[in-house]
């Protein structure tokens, strides 16, 4: 069968990556096209469009970039016509995705959305397309399911992908092996991967690291960005930045500070005592606040349903805010046991199934 797969970012190219391993093992005549990214394509899928060229964060970037999306979205729609897919899978990515399962629709193909889009934190009308356009909804959170339930649209847990990656997950601690034996505390900084996000912790990083010269900060670089976004921490003797080992990180710090997003639930599976952070523009963060309708901004909270760790955003994602709350979970043991509880609340929640291969067998069952 001929599968087109579309990820916009980081996260959705790994866990399309997956799938699409998935799907080429079940499938043995599988043909895969793919807008994705660099996973996607060792995986085995022919990449037609990088998902750099596609992802903006927040309203006002959107709105600057509105010319470059709609070339982007009639160069999707051209490739869809070109290769003519049994099959639509498409990887989170709401605002691009929900038009290519309308065009999809609109050309007689089968549309299977894997990763949700978020309508249970805000635009909840997009259940409407939803329902016209997908033929098919395969969720990764447990609480989506009682969610959809709720709109009347039956849509199929099939496990959460960071579980089963995470547990897979070969360590590899070569060139960190004097950090790690090091008696220093270690903070892990996940400052995420997109630029806007990264611009906005390298501040923040820099007044960290000065004002606590006794901790070492261990910063996870990607290398979807070039080296000189750290350039402004590169130089201080207690930062250390690392590309590709962010799970090492993360087991070799006593507590992390992470910008929302999936990383909070990896940092959580992983075991890593965390601080959330996230910093928008003014205007985006104004509009969320009367848009977005969830008490929680981190998946960690979402899924517990309740606060398990520190939330920390826009004016409180400050140096000193967020050194309060390091200190605390690195000295208060009632705090660390606290949290320690709620991510194994967490983890029986999310419970042990294989979500790409689950999703890959649900997708060819539909086809069939």
């Amino acid at each position: 069968m001929r599968y087109f797969v579309i990820a916009g970012e980081r996260s959705g190219d790994m866990h399309a990556a997956r799938l699409i391993d998935q799907l080429r093992k079940q499938d043995s005549n599988a043909e895969i096209f793919a807008w994705g990214g660099d996973l996607m394509q060792a995986a085995g899928a022919r990449l037609l469009q990088h998902y750099q060229e596609i992802s903006f964060m927040g309203l006002w970037e959107v709105i600057k970039n509105l010319g470059v999306i709609n070339k982007k979205l009639s160069l999707c729609k051209s490739h869809i016509s070109e290769h003519q897919p049994d099959v639509l899978i498409l990887v989170d990515f709401p605002g691009f995705n929900l038009r290519m399962a309308e065009f999809g629709k609109s050309r007689g193909i089968k549309t299977s959305y894997y990763i949700s889009p978020k309508i249970w934190a805000w635009k909840k009308g997009r259940i409407k397309k939803i329902r016209q356009f997908v033929d098919q909804m395969l969720v990764i959170l447990p609480f989506e399911t009682e969610f959809y339930k709720a709109l009347n649209y039956p849509v199929k847990y099939v496990g959460n992908p960071l579980v089963e990656s995470i547990e897979d997950y070969s360590y590899d601690f070569s060139g960190l092996e004097q950090l790690k034996e090091s008696d220093w505390k270690k903070v892990a900084v996940l400052p995420g991967s997109r630029s806007q996000e990264v611009e906005k912790a390298i501040s923040v990083i820099n007044q960290l690291a000065r004002q606590r010269p006794e901790i070492l900060f261990l910063v996870a670089g990607v290398d979807n960005l070039p080296v000189e976004a750290y350039q402004g921490i590169s130089s201080l003797e207690n930062v250390s930045i690392h590309y590709n080992k962010t799970y090492e990180l993360l087991r070799m710090a006593d507590v992390a500070i992470v910008t929302s997003g999936t990383a909070t639930l990896e940092t959580a599976i992983v075991g890593t005592l965390q601080v959330v952070v996230y910093k928008t523009s003014w205007l985006t963060y104004l509009i969320g606040r009367m848009l977005v309708k969830i008490q929680f901004i981190s998946l960690v909270n979402l899924i517990a349903g309740k606060r398990v760790v520190e939330e920390l955003i826009q004016s409180d994602y400050s140096a000193d805010v967020i050194l309060n709350h390091v200190e605390m979970l690195l000295h208060n043991q009632e705090a660390v046991s606290k949290m320690k509880d709620g991510y194994a609340e967490i983890r029986e929640r999310l419970g042990q199934k294989k979500a790409a291969q689950n999703a890959a067998s649900e997708i060819i069952s539909m086809l069939k």
